[in-house]
């Protein structure tokens, strides 16, 4: 402790602030002291520590620093950085202490930070930057009029650097929202727009002709859902869910043809939140309005699978038609995984093989389950071979 000497906080030319960590107890060696509760300061040259009411301070120069190393904390004690220290010069400046016996210090996080610090203090450390401080008759002559640069000395001069970056900060995060802002005006026009276009279409149904109306649906689906229902618009409950039920009805029924006449939820829930943009639909929300599909007498139904794989389906294609479809490619090739299955008929793995399961329920297939996977063949058990 009696390297320490009484600072004003000034920073000499060329010192610049590293490191600020408040929560500091000072210890003498092994032995406490009456320094707690301070704020410990690393600069480019110096280290303070400073009480909480700002009336003392006092500086170390890193000169005098041996080496920094981390103390194992005990069980329930806060963590330490230990400093050991060179002899002290001759003439130094007075400080809080005037001799001791110990040639190190102790500095306890009671706050934390110990990490960042001690890696900001080892790094002083070894660049030595208080080194290369420049002399006063090497600073640049000062240009005629030209305005002097600011300096700002001391913990005065440090707060203001680091307002300055808080507010540098603030400026770019500002910036980054108001892109953001712009995005989502755009993205509120084109939903308006759409919304023009369905009006025009609905008001001129005799001027426009059936396949330039399709047309315009099609642009229109493109786009997003035109209208999408919402609860701000068709309220809570079973109503926001029978008129969900038929929007989604609208939107589903052709790509459920074109995928084989079923589609996973799954997939039906990422097609939809796509189609409507900024009004996304909770899985809740989805569930709920496919369920009342048959109640409303739409013509898709919603329907699980015993593996727990739930599906969109066309009622015009029964389960049997399905079923015997199965069966046929079953005949035709000899046997499929769900993975061959998959890309025969241009649907998901996960509902192939559900697919191939409900045909082994019903007697039209059998499995095979190895070392290779699971593969499913004819029954001929049930329907032997006609020699």
């Amino acid at each position: 402790m009696d390297r320490f000497e009484w600072s004003n906080g000034a920073l000499l030319p060329g010192e610049n602030h590293s490191k600020q960590q408040p929560g500091i107890r000072l210890f003498d060696g092994p032995d406490k002291t009456a320094f707690d509760k301070g704020v410990a300061i690393l600069t480019t040259h110096r280290l303070f520590w400073r009480d909480a009411q700002q009336s003392t301070m006092f500086g170390l120069p890193l000169a005098q620093v041996v080496y920094a190393e981390e103390v194992p904390d005990g069980r329930g004690k806060s963590p330490k950085i230990a400093v050991h220290l060179h002899a002290p010069r001759p003439g130094k400046t007075p400080g809080p202490v005037m001799s001791t016996v110990h040639s190190y210090i102790q500095m306890t996080f009671r706050e934390g930070g110990e990490t960042d610090f001690f890696r900001c203090l080892t790094e002083e450390l070894s660049r030595k930057r208080w080194e290369l401080t420049p002399s006063p008759s090497r600073t640049a002559p000062r240009v005629p009029g030209a305005k002097p640069k600011q300096i700002h000395a001391g913990i005065v001069g440090i707060e203001r650097k680091l307002d300055a970056k808080m507010k540098q900060t603030d400026q770019n995060i500002s910036k980054a929202f108001e892109d953001l802002d712009k995005l989502m005006e755009k993205a509120k026009e084109m939903v308006n727009l759409t919304k023009t276009i369905a009006n025009k279409i609905k008001d001129k149904q005799g001027e426009i002709t059936e396949d330039e109306t399709v047309q315009f649906k099609s642009y229109l689906l493109s786009l997003g859902i035109a209208n999408p229902v919402t609860r701000e618009t068709h309220g809570t409950g079973l109503k926001y869910h029978n008129e969900l039920a038929k929007q989604l009805a609208d939107v589903l029924v052709t790509p459920i043809e074109e995928s084989g006449g079923m589609m996973a939820l799954t997939d039906i829930y990422c097609r939809i939140n796509r189609a409507r943009g900024m009004e996304l639909l909770s899985p809740d929300d989805l569930v709920d309005a496919c369920r009342q599909f048959e109640r409303l007498k739409l013509p898709l139904r919603l329907r699980e699978f015993s593996s727990g794989v739930m599906v969109v389906e066309l009622l015009s294609r029964g389960e049997e038609e399905a079923i015997k479809h199965i069966a046929v490619l079953l005949t035709e090739k000899g046997s499929l995984t769900a993975d061959e299955l998959s890309q025969n008929i241009g649907i998901s793995v996960t509902l192939a093989k559900a697919r191939l399961m409900t045909a082994e329920e019903t007697g039209e297939a059998c499995r095979d389950e190895s070392v290779e996977g699971l593969r499913f063949y004819p029954n001929m058990f049930l329907n032997p071979p006609t020699r």
